[in-house]
């Protein structure tokens, strides 16, 4: 069983940055792949950024893509969203996931993902 704990949200004003933060705890971490996901009041889910087990592959949605940056440290068990030059629409609750994987493959669709921290709320005022 793995647990997430993201940190690091909060209210920033539109061109700002943020720096979210997810620690896992109880498996294996560079065993998981993991994702940073975001939903907004009324909208569906959205992956964001993903980054493999080895940190050696990422993925991200087109609108965050130069923006923001995902990187893990498995040393710390830790993996981390950097959101540069943020938007009124980047405002949604993020959440991290992960997912056992013996690949590298980096996967968009939430319910591919078994574990999820309780998520941290990211606002950016219009």
């Amino acid at each position: 069983q793995v647990q997430l704990v993201e940190s690091g949200g909060g209210l920033v004003q539109a061109g700002g940055s943020l720096r979210l933060s997810c620690t896992a705890s109880g498996g294996t971490f560079s065993s998981y792949a993991m994702a940073w996901f975001r939903q907004a009041p009324g909208k569906d889910r959205e992956f964001v950024a993903g980054i493999s087990r080895s940190g050696g592959t990422t993925e991200y949605t087109d609108s965050v893509k130069g923006r923001f940056t995902v990187s893990r440290d498995n040393g710390k068990n830790t993996v981390s969203l950097q959101m540069n030059t943020l938007k009124p629409e980047d405002t949604a609750e993020y959440s991290c996931a992960a997912r056992r994987t013996v690949t590298e493959a980096i996967l968009l669709n939430g319910g591919r993902y078994e574990y999820w921290g309780q998520g941290t709320q990211v606002t950016v005022p219009s």
